[in-house]
């Protein structure tokens, strides 16, 4: 699977190097076996950012950084670079994300999926496992009902930053790690793009991936 994530990656027109980032011997092996690139980082970090924030530190070359999830077999290259875009045309832009539109309700009803509600200028209000907006009157949808894809880029700096916060509140409550970054004042560019592709969340969810992977002429039997 890491392997399937990491060539994907490699396949962005923006992103220049593609590292894994590991506390597992067995996955640096898998890596190593593929020619791939990786870094061995502390095994006490509680989020991605963080374990993301200590790569920073020992590269500090590299000014933009794109978190990718390593459970994401069929993530959309072209996904990744719509979410690097606002960081290299807007110097102000210090952190981005991806959402999609919502269409089923149980998806809007599901704590599994992360919401997301925007400011006029495409900037994350709120994330939330509940229903956002909430609507009072039953008037109906009047706002596109985003939901959120967990992949995230950053400026170098803004990450060490994120990484020095403590737990916010809203973060320990809704266990949305993006939230430190929002209630620290942190402004999250937010990009619609298309619906991600299912990730490996539990293990039965592997033979539904490797379905798809060889329907997609991804996986040699």
């Amino acid at each position: 699977m890491i392997e399937h994530v990491y060539k994907r990656a490699q396949k962005s027109k923006l992103a220049s190097k593609v590292i894994v980032a590991t506390d597992d011997e067995r996955i640096a092996r898998a890596v190593e076996a593929f020619d791939g690139e990786y870094l061995m980082t502390r095994s006490d970090h509680a989020t991605g950012t963080d374990r993301l924030a200590e790569v920073a530190k020992k590269m500090p070359e590299i000014e933009v950084i794109v978190n990718v999830q390593g459970d994401e077999p069929l993530i959309d290259p072209a996904n990744i670079d719509k979410a690097i875009e606002p960081l290299m045309s807007d110097a102000n832009v210090k952190m981005s994300t991806l959402a999609y539109e919502m269409t089923q309700e149980q998806e809007m009803q599901s704590p599994q999926i992360v919401k997301v509600v925007l400011d006029n200028d495409g900037f994350a209000l709120y994330f939330s496992r509940a229903a956002i907006p909430f609507y009072r009157d039953n008037t109906g949808d009047s706002v596109t009902r985003l939901g959120h894809t967990g992949l995230y880029v950053y400026r170098r700096q803004c990450l060490l930053d994120i990484a020095m916060m403590p737990v916010a509140k809203l973060e320990q409550a809704e266990q949305l790690e993006q939230l430190r970054a929002l209630q620290n004042g942190i402004k999250i560019k937010v990009v619609i793009a298309k619906r991600a592709a299912p990730a490996v969340d539990l293990p039965g969810d592997v033979l539904k991936i490797e379905k798809i992977m060889s329907e997609l002429g991804a996986v040699s039997k």
